[in-house]
């Protein structure tokens, strides 16, 4: 599968050749589902908690006499049907993690960034540099590229100068591409990659090149 690729101004600068097993993938949605709920799942800290009748500091004496008062039967001031009394069925803190086979991991990120690409929601930049560490610049980037909506850069490695300034732009978010994941590609519209960044992904997630690599060494 062949890309085109972008200069910094948004002008043709001419393509590459991407994996097809990484960004020509069929587009598993179950797998894509599950994979969203496992990372929103794990984002749970758990640590609600209520207190029931036991864990109420309150009187245990009975309030009035059992009968010829007219009232209900009332125990203890504790009572879940008290003001003040403990809580029935309330939260209490428990782990929300769940866990995922890594090959389905996988296959989840590479049906999510092969839709991208059938959408033309992934932009692939030649170099992605900046002199300076300014928000105009990375927004006049974002400009060449028709860019309007919210977007995610993926960088091959730590980029501070990218990273700085696209801090301030809002829908913006800067990670390194080994950072990649579910929740963060299906909540920005826009991906934008540099070469170096596309070929990091490639060594990271592409079957092949990760065969080629064990056998060398």
């Amino acid at each position: 599968m062949e890309l085109e690729v972008f200069d910094l101004k948004g002008e043709k600068a001419g393509k590459i050749k991407v994996s097809d097993y990484v960004f020509g993938e069929a587009v598993n949605e179950a797998v894509v589902h599950q994979a969203l709920l496992m990372q929103l799942a794990n984002r749970r800290q758990g640590t609600a908690d209520t207190q029931t009748r036991s864990d109420v500091s309150r009187s245990t004496k009975k309030q009035y006499a059992q009968k010829h008062t007219g009232r209900a039967r009332r125990g203890g001031a504790s009572s879940p049907l008290m003001k003040g009394g403990g809580v029935v069925f309330g939260p209490h803190p428990r782990s929300y993690r769940q866990d995922m086979p890594k090959k389905m991991r996988r296959l989840a990120l590479r049906s999510v960034l092969s839709g991208k690409m059938r959408d033309g929601e992934i932009k692939i930049l030649k170099k992605l540099e900046l002199s300076e560490p300014k928000t105009k610049f990375m927004s006049e980037i974002l400009d060449a590229l028709g860019v309007d909506n919210t977007a995610i850069i993926g960088v091959a490695l730590g980029n501070d100068y990218v990273t700085m300034a696209s801090s301030n732009l809002t829908g913006v978010k800067t990670t390194a591409v080994a950072m990649l994941n579910v929740a963060d590609l299906l909540s920005y519209k826009v991906l934008v990659l540099d070469v170096d960044a596309v070929r990091r992904i490639e060594d990271l997630w592409d079957k092949k090149e990760a065969k080629s690599k064990g056998k060398a060494a």
